[in-house]
């Protein structure tokens, strides 16, 4: 099942794809696609019965009023080899603020001092169900689904002002998420998704996510070592390489740009570049 949110931003309404590629209208049956509905996908039934979206609304970011965006950091063997890193023993935690969590296809506007901005395709999981301290295979069942991530980041912020990751990760419009939100049993083996970006048409990444170190289920039943994860949470499972910072010299965005990236099975996004007023 393909579940997405619909409308303008802030005022979204949730919805499902049918076979047709066509948005039904779930407002009659949950409020949201959040945390607290999750658990409720059950209650959706023939999608038939839903009515059709018209026309081509803006898609919103797919899961709303996400508790904790988690992410994973070098989590890609080849990532971490042309960053000039080693392969980490235990998976990397940074923190993006919720704040950043946009639309798929929302514009990406640069912040203000910015001069590094940089792109990562990420896939994202959804947690769909309280957790603590629980091993892989409970892990797994509680993945409520999958979806694309684009988590930008400004470099120098990240890596030149000192302190922790979290705030060259954070600016307003750095977490675009979706278009879909895929569950679970829609998708067939989480390790093995294809994933790519590019910039004006230039494919600077293309790999998949059997490169990853840390494996999805792993990485659930890890976090919940070191704390609760609640539905509605969400991983960003990390980037494989292509990065602007690993290319020689450096590639970063500007405006005019467009950015489109997209994981198999689960959409694609587009961002335009675009300078701050």
């Amino acid at each position: 099942m393909k579940l997405l949110r619909w409308g303008e931003r802030g005022a979204e309404r949730p919805g499902v794809l049918d076979a047709q590629g066509r948005i039904r209208d779930l407002s009659s049956v949950l409020d949201d696609i959040s945390g607290k509905t999750l658990g409720r996908l059950g209650e959706i039934g023939d999608l038939e019965r839903l009515p059709i979206v018209p026309g081509s609304p803006r898609i919103g970011a797919c899961v709303s009023a996400v508790g904790k965006m988690i992410c994973i950091g070098l989590n890609y063997a080849d990532h971490a080899a042309e960053a000039g890193l080693a392969v980490p023993a235990e998976p990397i935690i940074f923190f993006k603020a919720t704040s950043s969590i946009c639309g798929p296809d929302d514009d990406l506007v640069l912040p203000k001092g910015s001069s590094k901005v940089d792109w990562e395709v990420e896939l994202g999981v959804v947690i769909g169900k309280s957790l603590a301290y629980c091993d892989e295979s409970e892990a797994r069942k509680a993945i409520a689904g999958y979806c694309v991530i684009n988590d930008l980041s400004e470099r120098g912020w990240q890596l030149e002002r000192g302190g922790q990751w979290v705030k060259g990760k954070s600016a307003d419009g750095f977490g675009p998420m979706g278009p879909w939100l895929v569950t679970a049993d829609s998708v067939m083996d989480d390790s093995a998704l294809r994933l790519w970006l590019e910039v004006d048409g230039h494919r600077y990444q293309d790999s998949s996510t059997a490169q990853m170190v840390f494996k999805p289920a792993f990485l659930v039943s890890y976090l919940s070592q070191f704390m609760s994860l609640q539905p509605g949470d969400v991983i960003s499972t990390g980037t494989p390489p292509g990065v602007g910072l690993g290319l020689k010299p450096p590639v970063y965005l500007r405006a005019g740009q467009v950015v489109r990236l997209g994981i198999e099975g689960l959409g694609v996004q587009t961002q335009r570049v675009v300078a701050h007023s």
